[in-house]
């Protein structure tokens, strides 16, 4: 076989193997890429979930402020706590008790979707390594066909 023939297989051979590691690297670097996103959205879900919690526990002391604030207006006024003033004081309680019922609700809806954003992220990026994969591969058998068939039309 000529030198230069071998040579230039030779110089085939080794960009196929280049280029298959090089694609396979791109596979684990998006996978990689696909577990750094997902774990930055847990964080983001548990920064959302102390956030409501805040939320919630900011409108329980503005709650009892209120509360306190009836309460006082209505014994110094010397009404006794029956009737329309503990009416209120039961409206107010309620009021809060419904209002932190709904930031818990919107907690709990925040939480089922950066859940689906990290499934989502997880499915997309072992989609996306797998692609990588499967085209390594494939570029790796053209490659090699390709090598062959130079060899022999140079032969």
């Amino acid at each position: 076989m000529d030198p230069m023939v071998g040579a230039i297989i030779a110089s085939q051979a080794l960009g196929s193997v280049v280029s298959f590691k090089g694609t396979k690297n791109a596979a684990k670097a998006a996978r990689q890429v696909a577990e750094f996103n997902s774990e930055t959205a847990r964080n983001e879900a548990v920064l959302l979930a102390r956030a409501k919690v805040d939320e919630e526990a900011g409108l329980r002391r503005q709650g009892e402020r209120l509360k306190g604030a009836q309460g006082v207006a209505t014994a110094k006024s010397g009404i006794q706590l029956t009737g329309s003033p503990l009416q209120a004081l039961a409206s107010t309680y309620y009021g809060i008790e419904s209002d932190a019922a709904r930031i818990r609700y919107a907690s709990d809806i925040q939480q089922v979707q950066k859940a689906s954003e990290v499934a989502l992220i997880n499915i997309q990026g072992q989609a996306r390594s797998q692609a990588l994969k499967t085209q390594a591969y494939a570029n790796l058998l053209g490659d090699v066909s390709s090598t062959f068939a130079t060899g022999k039309a140079i032969s």
